[in-house]
């Protein structure tokens, strides 16, 4: 697309003008005049202006990778073709949700040569953004006028979940590893295996002592276990309408879908590390996003969950569950990270349990709202007295819940947007530490 524009000098020399002419010649004759001058001054102006349709344009990369609300650059590279410098501005347009900076950059490039054009997006929402036209403007050396082009040069930005919770990863790694034996903290259970011996010190469990190898020792020699691996954790993001609801106040508040994905996130990289396989299933009425059979599950992961985003509709729970009983053949860790709503157990979860526990394990995690919790608390006036009753209503029929799935020998984790993660990594652990993979 082109199309000519004019500058601010123009628009002075216009007001100039009119000044002078009402001043020393107030007639048709000076008008016209004054007119005729300015036209001629921008058609010459846009004569000598650089031609913005001879420059080439191409993006350094068609598809740029970036983690939400995370700075990343975008580049363009300008090749001035003609015999004419272009000397103007540049504007590299994407979706205001990619807070693109600066809006337009200074442009010179002589004839002949190439410059590399940079742009800074933040962007504020996960998934594929494309990228708008880009728009050359080429002003004249008078900058009156200049001539003004607008191409497509294509482009997209992916932008990956933000995992924040990734700061947990450390001391999760480190408690893996006291669980895998390799400090001296050791632990046995029905879903452990014999590692080796050595002598008992302070604080052994009495009953991992080896009596036949402490008679022929000078020592009292205890057995040490290390967990199970190469154990199989399939994970569920339920993306139905739950999923979409904001938890949280103001500028703070997420969706539950983005505090599950991070939850998720943390538990694939922590038990990938633990030796044991990773899948991941996202599932609403019908399977929005899957990772199965991955060599590297986390950086697939990140990837296939990064255009998922919740559905105003009720999850198909028995879709659900027959796509895990599908694709999970063996033994399984299953984590289901959905709402702990009294109507998504009953209408929902509730019918489906048994055959799920009959197979697998299975983990239920949650996502609680940290502004009902304050509500409940509240008791400044009349109206704050009966927003803390409706919320602690809330809160009670969300822990009886729990309990109910927990009587059905469901492990449940509970917890706020922040705490979210950190809670269902502690309880991998434990689950792992106990043998109950």
């Amino acid at each position: 697309m082109r199309a000519p524009a004019v500058g601010g000098r123009l628009a002075l020399l216009t007001v100039a003008s009119a000044v002078l002419v009402g001043l020393l010649a107030p007639s048709a004759v000076g008008v016209l005049g004054v007119v005729a001058v300015l036209l001629v001054g921008v058609g010459v102006d846009l004569a000598r202006a650089g031609s913005p349709r001879a420059l080439q344009i191409t993006r350094a990369e068609d598809v740029v990778q970036g983690r939400l609300g995370e700075p990343v650059e975008v580049g363009l590279r300008v090749v001035n073709g003609s015999a004419r410098r272009v000397r103007g501005v540049l504007r590299d347009a994407w979706p205001p949700s990619c807070a693109a900076t600066p809006e337009t950059s200074a442009l010179d490039v002589p004839a002949g040569e190439g410059r590399r054009v940079t742009t800074t997006l933040v962007p504020s929402r996960r998934g594929e953004q494309a990228a708008d036209r880009v728009t050359v403007r080429s002003w004249g050396p008078w900058g009156l006028a200049a001539r003004q082009c607008s191409v497509d040069v294509g482009g997209r930005v992916r932008v990956l979940p933000a995992f924040a919770s990734r700061r947990h990863l450390p001391s999760r790694l480190a408690r893996l590893r006291e669980l895998d034996g390799r400090r001296a903290v050791q632990v046995r259970g029905a879903g452990t295996e014999f590692d080796s011996l050595r002598e008992y010190v302070d604080g052994d469990d009495v009953r991992s002592i080896d009596w036949r190898a402490s008679a022929r020792s000078t020592a009292t020699v205890v057995r040490t276990w290390r967990p199970e691996r190469d154990r199989h954790v399939l994970i569920v993001l339920d993306t139905g309408r739950t999923a979409a609801g904001l938890v949280g106040s103001g500028a703070e508040a997420v969706p539950r879908l983005d505090a599950a994905l991070d939850a998720a996130l943390l538990l694939a990289a922590l038990a990938t590390r633990g030796g044991d396989r990773v899948d991941l299933l996202a599932h609403d009425r019908v399977p929005r996003a899957s990772v199965f059979g991955a060599r590297d599950p986390l950086p697939a992961m990140t990837t296939a969950v990064s255009g998922v985003e919740a559905a105003l509709v009720e999850t198909d729970m028995r879709a659900l569950t027959a796509t895990v009983l599908r694709r999970a053949s063996r033994r399984s860790l299953v984590v289901l990270l959905t709402g702990l709503d009294e109507a998504v157990l009953a209408e929902g979860l509730d019918p489906v349990l048994g055959p799920l526990l009959h197979r697998h394990t299975l983990l239920v995690a949650g996502v609680a709202d940290p502004e009902v919790a304050a509500m409940a608390a509240g008791r400044g006036d009349a109206a704050a007295v009966y927003d803390a009753a409706a919320a602690g209503v809330a809160l009670a029929e969300r822990r009886e819940v729990a309990a109910r799935l927990a009587r059905r020998g469901v492990e449940v984790v509970d917890a706020g947007p922040d705490e979210l993660a950190p809670a269902l990594a502690d309880r991998y652990l434990a689950l792992k530490a106990r043998g109950r993979l």
